[in-house]
């Protein structure tokens, strides 16, 4: 009698989507491997908070059966939403969360990252694995090729490795491509003690201000942070075309301050007195659709697979991506079969998406009151 060998998966990339696919797995007896290029889990900052929907990232954390202690690191009052009038800096609308609403509690990317890497079998993330490429046949078995000169073989890659990733390439020729969107974000902490004047400004949740031309949007994170994301349209390059870098502090401050001179006092404080510098982040998304023949031995989930402007859905879609694909895993005979399965779902959800999202960034822009509606997507 012979019996099938258990097949060797590997997923790169150690987000809130590969985690989550991981933990699935292993919930179902199937054994995986991590490769994340971080040198530990601590090496950089995770970035600010989250909301994840009932239909599909907490239906993710229930399949991976951590949704109760997400409800009890998450804030719901994070649910909460200003707009304020970029001129006179009066409140146009205040939305606040009902008592037990739970459609999008906040978490920050920190804590979701730990409540997933916690959950996870010793040893299954390896750090310090950068990946260069994956080689071998289309049928298997795949070589993953990382910069340190190791060669792991796997029957299985899966892509979690976001908007630049190297596992897309055996898939697409795509890359994501600038969407005349850029972020600069500024953070502020201790702000009940240091910026208190921000924090009663800002509440429990976010607040935001535009004027057609440029956005502020500020995020209250746990811990006694917040975050301001001070939205422009400009080229990816605007800094180098100022002559400025993202250490030139002072001078961003300048021009921001420049740029932002018609606005009210109230919320031009959002970019005055920042702690530390400001950080950089051009917006990108990939060409709309997405997709590819599908692959035996090779598929993608999140960023990877449908990165699109950032407007609530990104982790949620990867975390919902990443449970159906180690559920299709379990529930197939072969990796073929379960990657068929699933890309039979996710890629035309992700192109229904993307569609709708395409050239959405520029929305956030737009000086019109918020709709109440978008609570429920956004």
């Amino acid at each position: 009698m012979t019996t099938t060998p258990t097949p060797r998966i590997a997923i790169i990339g150690a987000g809130p989507g590969g985690l989550t696919c991981a933990r699935t797995l292993q919930l179902n007896g199937i054994a995986v491997t991590v490769y994340d290029l971080a040198s530990g889990p601590d090496d950089r900052n995770q970035g600010g908070t989250l909301d994840l929907h009932p239909d599909d990232g907490q239906v993710a954390l229930k399949e991976a059966g951590l949704l109760e202690e997400f409800l009890r690191l998450a804030r719901p009052e994070g649910q909460e939403m200003r707009q304020f009038d970029a001129v006179d800096g009066t409140l146009r609308f205040h939305h606040r969360p009902a008592e037990g609403q739970l459609s999008a509690p906040e978490i920050d990317r920190g804590q979701l990252r730990d409540l997933l890497l916690n959950s996870l079998e010793p040893g299954t993330v390896r750090w310090g694995h950068a990946l260069q490429s994956v080689e071998g046949p289309a049928d298997g078995p795949r070589q993953l090729h990382f910069a340190d000169g190791t060669v792991i073989g796997t029957d299985l890659v899966i892509g979690a490795d976001g908007a630049w990733s190297k596992v897309r390439r055996v898939l697409s020729s795509a890359t994501p491509q600038h969407t005349g969107i850029n972020f600069l974000e500024a953070w502020f902490h201790d702000v009940e003690t240091q910026h208190h004047g921000i924090a009663d400004f800002v509440g429990q949740g976010s607040a935001m201000a535009a004027d057609g031309e440029r956005c502020l949007y500020a995020q209250r994170n746990s811990g006694g942070h917040i975050r301001v994301y001070i939205i422009q349209a400009d080229t990816a390059d605007w800094l180098a075309q100022a002559g400025l870098t993202s250490q030139d502090t002072d001078q961003i401050r300048t021009l921001l301050l420049d740029r932002y001179r018609d606005w009210a006092p109230s919320l031009r404080q959002l970019i005055i007195d920042n702690d530390g510098p400001y950080i950089d982040r051009p917006i990108y998304a990939l060409p709309v659709p997405h997709t590819w023949e599908s692959n035996p031995t090779v598929t993608l989930l999140g960023d990877a697979a449908h990165l699109m402007p950032p407007l609530g859905v990104g982790v949620n879609l990867a975390m919902l991506d990443a449970s159906e694909l180690a559920l299709a895993i379990a529930g197939h005979k072969t990796i073929a079969d379960a990657i068929r399965a699933y890309e039979k779902t996710m890629l035309p959800r992700s192109h229904k998406m993307q569609t709708h999202l395409d050239g959405g960034a520029t929305g956030l822009l737009d000086d019109e009151t918020f709709d109440p509606g978008q609570l429920d997507t956004d």
